[in-house]
């Protein structure tokens, strides 16, 4: 049990509901609700313990059974008893019963379909769709007139019901819904229905559309939710049938005008044919073209009619599966669900490129996205004509591959510091047993990261990670609902425009909690502990434990390049190639002096001495004990002069050491080099017989033993590149084992916190660079022909945004530190464009830890149209900048009883770096780059108006958000918007900003703002979704209550007596539990 003494009990599980029992005839003394929980279970073969854990932080429930048989199959039981277990299980009992009536209708329909519409397999053939690539199958608009109610009096708020009928199956399908239109009989839906490219629809798909009159919202939200496709809803839940009409698709595709009017009747029993109720438009849509003649109808109309939304959309992420293709039509509607996604923010514009091939584009963006889902939406502007909208959600292959790649590099990094660790050669016992206990934790970690790999390599299904799995070990390094939403514009008088949004889950380590806070302040604690480790190790600071990791990845580059360079200059010699010489000794030189020069540092001399003196047998003129405060103060001193060498703390003097001995180790590297520069001109110049010898002899050479005697360059160069070799090994010896040296006490100085701190880094930096991968990517793609941003990415390079909406309270707090930590680390990361050479073109991922390098794969076509230095190679930079304001009702409580200083200071530093850019940007960039359709506000205005707003430090000041997105669309940025999960917070500020720029950039009515903005927040546009979806874990709410003994902290909000009073009844109630 969760305290003290294991008791005996008898449990027994139903639903997501655990009973425990004294004895096997009593009744349930306790209940226990398996949701927001994961189970813990013991891999030893004779451990039978299992271990529930709960989201909420309450005690763990610790349960013990009979055998390991009964362990293994209770884990199980558990871990799929919660609402998406059970859901998942609906899901595939579906899935079963689809195919199987799928098997039956075919073999209905090809005994019954002509001989010509059966193809030699005897499956029947349907005449499909033709429409571009990629682009949706179908997309049409909704209008009735003429509605009849069922008394003279009323007023009807209608909304149409979407259900479609494939052809092979013969049964009913429920797709979408429009939104709800109040106050008339003649209701223009705003909300238009679309196709995905993969939805199986044909010409022979009839689509039929249902009109209801709601009466009574609430309950028509829910209890309509969960009808059978085939049921009708009572009239007494809140909307009644007004009536139905039924087309098929080729009818509509092949009309004249492009548009159907069918006949709304009211089918009962009585009548044969049905009463007739109104009439139904239904018009064909295609992005590009304009509707003519219905503004009229609108605005005469618009003050009478009222356009009701639920409320504000919600995810169902627990449920929320990839949609393979649209087969799975249950799938497909909570996909459609444009918050169900649990969408993701990074709004950035762009015109659409003029000239740009939808096909060339094709390849490299769908290897990064899948399962595209579109909503369509028609919004009248304030000329009085029509724009429209498309929006476009696809999930993104980058959420598994960028950390299973990252992952991956981990493992080799790891594996080559214990070695390196291990061919430190023979130390002292002190030093000795350190580096034991160091390769045996190192060794844990190592198979931890190798496990998790395995793990994902194991994953199929969705290709994002829902915000109900974020405390999932084995999905720790996932970012949280990784999405792309494309909203394409279509304004009769304004060129098209793409704004692609994306939007990810904090970064955050959730499954390692945030009991201490998050990685901001966890560094901070740990690296002033490190200062106080006394004689037991040596302190290097973390700018020296940086550096030693630089030379060594250094080392592990250059030295195999040298020796090919080497091989190739003595290939070129046995071939008698003066060009080729030429050429290869100049790549030689190159690398060689990169070499050298990795080596000019006090660091590596300060480790070797080190090293030294952990030898066993050595002698030590004073002990390596920590010095007096006043030997550290004079030393503090010499560190502060400038002309004065820099030397770490604690480390010894040896007095047979001899410090010069390395000097003359690497400096025989230099001198073997120009004896090899000495000799090919040489022989070069006696080659060139034509030529005048030169009056003087190089001095390099005068150290150079050279064979006067003509023979075969070979045999001339041979021994100067093999002493070449051997000198520049042992200095690759000497090196390698001073920096590993310093990387085996930056381990020592904080076991086991050093490796655990470095694995929650590696987690929030993981799913930070998923979404800056995909952000970049998306970016590219999308500005191909934008010769002034290609200009900016090369020259200056890419600002990228981050707007949080994290709250300072409670653990909020440690997902912000771990967020601002993950983004200010992306600094360190590098992109390069590259030709694909394949049909592969997922980013290819080098380095190691605080360097690396995303090479992002374009097809030739799409290659062709970079600058020429972007082609070549050039390393394109990231300028990441976070800023933070929390809005929920836990920051109320912060600014009202906690600290915001967290979320100044983020700010605050931010700044400085927006700043940074800003000031790059105007020194190398001409002012005609910007963005020509957006208002040329002064960016230096705007910058010190968010200073300004920052130093106010007023409560949850938005304007900040404002200010830092304008001067981030103006600058070409890339933009994201992160709160808890990506969703509710998310999706409010995305949907609020979209309509915010078709108001500014594409004369959005503005009697339809609020319209605009509801119809893109309705749940119920969006299809049947099930009303009792948790708004913040996307988990089913039934029966569940928030906490087993708490209180609401909404009741808070009312009055700060209430804090008082909560905190007793809490803490009376936690006392009575435990005693």
């Amino acid at each position: 049990m969760s305290r003290g003494e294991p008791r005996e009990r008898w449990c027994r599980l139903k639903g997501n509901l655990l009973f425990l029992m004294k004895n096997k005839s009593s009744e349930a003394s306790e209940v226990v609700i398996l949701e927001r929980c994961w189970v813990v279970e013991f891999k030893s073969k004779t451990d039978v313990s299992i271990i529930l854990k709960f989201q909420s932080g309450e005690p763990d429930l610790y349960i013990e059974a009979a055998s390991k048989p009964d362990c293994e199959a209770w884990a199980v039981a558990l871990g799929e008893a919660n609402s998406e277990g059970l859901r998942n299980k609906i899901q595939q009992l579906r899935r079963l019963i689809m195919e199987i009536k799928e098997e039956r209708a075919s073999e209905e329909a090809r005994q019954f379909l002509p001989s010509s519409q059966v193809d030699s397999l005897g499956e029947p053939q349907f005449t499909s769709i033709q429409r571009i690539a990629n682009e949706p199958k179908l997309e049409f608009s909704l209008a009735c007139k003429g509605l009849v109610a069922a008394t003279r009096d009323r007023k009807l708020n209608t909304f149409i019901q979407v259900s479609v009928v494939h052809p092979a199956e013969h049964i009913l399908t429920r797709y979408s819904s429009t939104e709800i239109v109040e106050g008339t009989r003649d209701p223009l839906f705003l909300t238009g229905v679309t196709f995905p490219p993969e939805y199986p629809i044909y010409e022979e798909t009839k689509i039929k559309l249902t009109v209801y009159d709601v009466k009574d919202k609430s309950q028509d939200t829910v209890l309509t939710s969960v009808l059978p496709d085939h049921k009708e809803p009572r009239a007494d839940v809140g909307r009644s049938f007004l009536g139905c009409a039924t087309f098929r698709v080729g009818d509509l595709v092949k009309s004249k005008e492009q548009q159907l009017t069918l006949t709304l009747r009211f089918l009962s029993r009585t009548s044969d044919g049905g009463k007739t109720v109104g009439t139904i438009e239904v018009n064909l849509v295609k992005m590009g073209e304009f509707e003519d003649g219905e503004m009229d109808h609108i605005t005469t109309d618009a003050q009478d009619q009222k356009f009701l939304c639920f409320l504000p959309l919600k995810s169902c992420s627990c449920g929320f599966l990839s949609a393979t293709c649209a087969h799975n039509t249950e799938n497909l509607e909570r996909m459609t669900d444009r918050r169900a996604k649990e969408e993701c923010a990074l709004v950035r514009e762009c015109t659409a490129p003029e000239g740009l091939s939808g096909k060339d584009n094709l390849p490299s963006l769908n290897a990064v996205l899948k399962n595209p889902i579109c909503k369509l939406y028609r919004f009248p502007t304030s000329d009085n004509k029509w724009m429209r909208i498309r929006e476009q959600m696809a999930e993104t292959t980058l959420s598994f591959h960028v950390p299973k790649e990252l992952i991956n590099l981990h493992i080799k990094e790891d594996m080559r510091r214990n070695q390196e660790l291990k061919d430190l050669g023979e130390l002292a016992p002190h030093w000795d047993n350190m580096r034991k206990s160091v390769i045996a934790h190192c060794d844990q970690m190592l198979s931890m990261y190798q496990d998790t790999l395995a793990e994902l390599g194991k994953h199929t299904g969705s290709s994002f990670k829902s915000s109900c799995s974020k405390g999932e070990k084995t999905l720790e390094f996932i970012p949280i609902n990784l999405h792309l939403q494309r909203m394409h514009v279509h304004s009769p008088r304004l060129k098209d425009a793409l704004y692609d949004v994306i939007t990810v889950g904090a970064p955050a380590a959730h499954f390692q909690g945030f009991k201490n806070g998050g990685l901001r302040k966890l560094l901070s604690k740990f690296e002033a502990e490190r200062r106080n480790t006394g004689y037991q190790c040596i302190y290097y600071s973390p700018e020296n434990t940086a550096k030693a990791k630089e030379v060594l990845s250094n080392i592990n580059h250059l030295q195999p390049l040298i020796s090919s360079h080497a091989d190739l200059l003595l290939n070129s010699a046995s071939q008698h190639s003066p060009d080729s010489l030429k050429n290869s000794l100049k790549m030689l030189s190159e690398k060689t002096e990169l070499f050298v020069h990795a080596f000019k540092d006090q660091l590596v001399r300060s480790a070797l001495l080190a090293l030294y003196t952990a030898r066993p047998g050595c002698v030590l003129k004073k002990p390596a004990v920590p010095r007096s405060s006043a030997e550290e103060s004079d030393d503090l001193k010499h560190q502060n002069h400038p002309s004065q060498i820099k030397r770490q703390d604690s480390i010894p003097h040896h007095s047979e050491y001899d410090e010069e001995e390395w000097d003359r180790v690497w400096a025989n590297v230099g001198k073997s080099l120009n004896c090899v520069i000495a000799m090919v001109d040489r022989l070069l110049e006696k080659d060139n017989s034509s030529k005048t010898k030169e009056g003087e002899s190089d001095p390099s050479a005068a150290d150079c033993k050279v064979l006067h005697a003509g023979g075969d360059w070979y045999e001339q160069l041979y021994p100067l590149v093999i002493t070449l070799k051997d000198c520049m090994g042992e200095v690759v010896t000497r090196a390698k084992q001073s920096m590993a040296f310093v990387l085996l006490q930056e381990l020592a100085c904080g076991l086991p916190q050093c490796l655990m701190l470095t694995l929650r880094r590696d987690i929030v930096f993981s799913q930070a660079l998923a979404g800056l991968v995909c952000g970049f990517i998306i970016k590219l793609h999308t500005s191909l022909h934008d010769q002034g941003f290609l200009q900016q990415l090369h020259t200056v390079g890419l600002l990228v945004q981050y707007e949080g909406l994290l709250s300072t309270y409670s653990e909020e707090a440690g997902m912000l530190e771990d967020m601002a930590v993950g983004i200010s680390d992306l600094q360190k990361v590098m992109f390069k464009v590259i030709e694909a050479k394949s049909e592969d073109f997922l980013p290819i991922i080098t380095g190691r830890r605080e360097h690396y390098v995303i090479e992002v794969q374009l097809p030739a076509k799409m290659f062709e149209l970079l600058p020429q230095e972007i082609k070549e190679g050039k390393l394109l930079r990231m300028y990441p900048v976070l800023f933070n304001v929390g809005i929920n009702e836990q920051q109320t409580l912060a600014e009202r009883f906690g600290d915001t200083t967290l979320q100044e200071n983020i700010n605050q530093e931010n700044l400085e770096l927006l700043k940074e850019y800003y000031n790059l940007f105007t020194e190398k960039m001409p002012p005609d780059c910007l963005p020509h359709f957006q208002e040329q506000n002064d960016l230096k205005g705007l910058l010190e108006n968010l200073h300004q707003n920052i130093q106010a430090k007023r409560r949850k000041n938005v304007e900040i958000m404002w200010l830092a997105a304008t001067i981030c669309r103006k600058l070409n940025g890339v933009r994201f918007t992160c709160c808890k999960s990506a969703k509710d917070r998310t999706s409010m500020s995305v949907t609020l900003e979209q309509c915010s720029i078709l108001r500014d950039e594409h004369q959005l009515h503005k009697d339809f703002f609020i319209r605009a903005l509801d119809c893109m927040r309705s749940r119920q546009t969006q299809g049947a979704l099930n009303e009792s979806d948790d708004p913040e874990t996307g988990c089913l709410t039934d029966n569940k209550p928030t906490s087993r003994h708490f209180y609401p902290v909404a009741l808070l909000l009312v009055s700060s007596h209430l804090l008082v009073v909560w905190l007793i009844l809490s803490l009376a109630l936690l006392l009575a539990k435990y005693q």
